[in-house]
C-alpha cells in the first residue's frame, strides 16, 4: 500500500483509494457541529470510470493512498485505435480515446505531456496549459452585433476542435487555447 491519509489531509484535488479504485476529491467542505465529531463532506470522482459520489467522513477516519505514478511521455501518433506515446526508454504507451477525451484535439507530433499511471495503466494525460493552433474555419464577425452581450463567434482550429473566439479572429490566425477549459486565451499572429 502506498500509505495512509487522515481526515486532516483531505482537500480538493486529493486522491484516495476507495474499494480498489483511485478517486479524486472534486468538492470539499468541513462542518463542526456544536457537539460531536467534525464532519468532512466530499464529492468524489472515480479516476477510472468518471462516475461521481458524495461521502461524509468523521475525524479519525483513515484513507489509503492510491499508487499513482506520473511520467513524462512524448506523443508519437494516432494509429486509429489508440494514441501512441513513447517514454524515455522508447517504450510505446497506448492510450485509448476515452482516456484522452478532448485532449486529443490538442495533441501535436513530439508534444511532451505528463501521463498518470495506476496499476501500470494510463488513466490520464496532462497537456501543457496552453497550446497554439491555426484557425481553419470561422464565421465572419458582424459589426454592431454586440447588443446581446455576445462578442464571440464559433471557430474551428487545426485538429478539429471548436470553440468561441472574439469577433476580430479570422481564418489563418494563430490563437492560444487553454487546454484545461478549451477556451480562447489570446491571438498569437494574424494570417
Amino acid at each position: 500500500m502506498a500509505g495512509v491519509y487522515t481526515c486532516s489531509d483531505l482537500h480538493k484535488g486529493q486522491k484516495l483509494l476507495i474499494d480498489g479504485a483511485p478517486w479524486e476529491i472534486t468538492e470539499f467542505s468541513f462542518a463542526k457541529p456544536g457537539k460531536g465529531q467534525a464532519i468532512y463532506n466530499c464529492k468524489l470522482k472515480n479516476m477510472l470510470t468518471g462516475t461521481t459520489m458524495s461521502r461524509s467522513y468523521r475525524s479519525g477516519d483513515k484513507f489509503d493512498k492510491p499508487d499513482l505514478q506520473q511520467r513524462d511521455v512524448t506523443y508519437s501518433y494516432d494509429d486509429g485505435t489508440a494514441f501512441v506515446f513513447t517514454d524515455d526508454n522508447f517504450e510505446e504507451i497506448r492510450v485509448s480515446a476515452d482516456v484522452m477525451g478532448d485532449n486529443k484535439y490538442f495533441l501535436m507530433d513530439e508534444m511532451q505531456v505528463s501521463a498518470l499511471f495506476f496499476d501500470d495503466k494510463v488513466i490520464g494525460i496532462e497537456l501543457p496549459k496552453l497550446v497554439e493552433r491555426k484557425v481553419i474555419k470561422v464565421e465572419p464577425g458582424v459589426k454592431g452585433n454586440t447588443a446581446s452581450g455576445s462578442v464571440t463567434k464559433p471557430a474551428t482550429v487545426e485538429g478539429g476542435f471548436q470553440l468561441a473566439v472574439p469577433l476580430f479572429i479570422n481564418e489563418g490566425d494563430v490563437i492560444r487555447i487553454q487546454t484545461e477549459t478549451g477556451e480562447y486565451n489570446d491571438r498569437i499572429s494574424t494570417r
